[in-house]
């Protein structure tokens, strides 16, 4: 903040959710700073399972059933009630590792418990329980001055560590831009999920101005389910939509931040975009960090962008410095296109033990 005020910046876009939920947001404007990013009580609807759950209640949005559990005993009376195909969310914030999906009451029991007993500190002192739902699930990330919307391109996650969805969730092994939807549900999912989130922010006087990036799970009916917000851009879904993305993006975003973003001003690359992540060994559990990263810097073809997300410079050498470490991403014409030059890349790419999903954007699917 001093930093800023300090440059005398004419805009600042805050990155990550833990200082949106610690107030950064609500600093700057107090101190004259325009700033992209919601107050500390709208960055809630991340920081906050409990509250987003209770805020999606509260005006109708279409989310799974839920309770809330802060003991061994209001866990069993929720697989009572529930059933035992739920999934497990910490309260807080937990670097998008504080969720799992359950089969049956032991698996819960088990998840609630670990989360319950400290895994996450403070952030998991409650934890929700909500029915497992079914489907498909795509990231729909929506830009908001705090009364309109731009929806940005879609784009699809490929959360678990290994191939097929398999293995533990991460933050993220590979994103596909645009997703499978068509245009007809991306409407639907801003008319019933994101238009009525905007409504009741301003219900309940929250300012919210920034992102809303909505996980959004489409039932075998077409019906889409409102997972969870993040309050930020979300890696590595924003690496293939920026790639994807035309137009002057910092005069939205400092129009957004001042009550009035401009409408109409951006548009999409016609190509697909794929982000692959590569991982340090022991991701997600336990990084091994340090390790010496060489090809990391090219050069690259044209449409291929290296997105550094967990590195560090050591005696002027890259290291790994976080789990999920580069985001690789390659525009094509095709999915295909795309995922063979983001995989040349990849591959070109030396991390001891490194960790890479090969199955990104083989899912299919009519693109919307």
């Amino acid at each position: 903040m001093a930093l800023a005020l300090a440059r005398e910046v004419d805009l600042v876009v805050v990155g990550p959710e833990a200082p949106l939920v610690a107030g950064l947001a609500d600093r700057l404007r107090a101190a004259g700073v325009a700033v992209f990013g919601p107050s500390a009580q709208g960055a809630q609807l991340e920081g906050s399972k409990v509250f987003s759950k209770q805020f999606f209640a509260r005006h109708h949005i279409r989310t799974a059933a839920f309770r809330v559990a802060s003991s061994v005993a209001e866990v069993e009376d929720a697989i009572a009630e529930l059933g035992a195909a739920l999934v497990v969310k910490a309260d807080g914030l937990a670097a998008g590792k504080g969720v799992v999906v359950c089969s049956d009451a032991q698996e819960v029991r088990a998840a609630a418990v670990e989360m319950l007993g400290g895994r996450f500190g403070a952030a998991s002192k409650q934890v929700v329980l909500e029915q497992r739902l079914s489907g498909r699930e795509v990231s729909v990330l929506a830009l908001t001055d705090g009364r309109g919307l731009e929806v940005l391109a879609p784009a699809e996650d490929h959360k678990t560590i290994f191939d097929g969805d398999r293995g533990p969730n991460t933050g993220g092994m590979g994103t596909v831009s645009p997703a499978w939807i068509s245009e007809d549900l991306l409407a639907r999912i801003r008319r019933e999920i994101l238009e009525p989130t905007v409504a009741g922010l301003n219900a309940e006087g929250i300012d919210y101005r920034g992102v809303l990036y909505a996980g959004v799970m489409v039932d075998p009916a077409g019906q889409p389910w409102l997972l969870e917000y993040n309050c930020r851009f979300g890696d590595p879904e924003t690496q293939p939509i920026m790639a994807r993305l035309r137009g002057d993006l910092g005069a939205v975003l400092a129009g957004a931040a001042r009550g009035a973003m401009p409408a109409g001003a951006l548009s999409w690359d016609p190509r697909a975009a794929v982000c692959v992540v590569v991982a340090a060994a022991g991701y997600p559990d336990a990084p091994r960090l340090g390790e010496v990263i060489r090809g990391a810097e090219g050069p690259w073809g044209d449409g291929v962008t290296v997105f550094h997300a967990g590195t560090a410079r050591r005696d002027d050498v890259l290291v790994s410095a976080g789990g999920r470490v580069l985001g690789v991403t390659a525009l094509g014409a095709t999915v295909e296109e795309a995922r063979r030059q983001a995989y040349a890349a990849v591959d070109r790419i030396e991390l001891p033990g490194k960790q890479v999903r090969r199955d990104i954007g083989l899912r299919g699917g009519a693109a919307g």
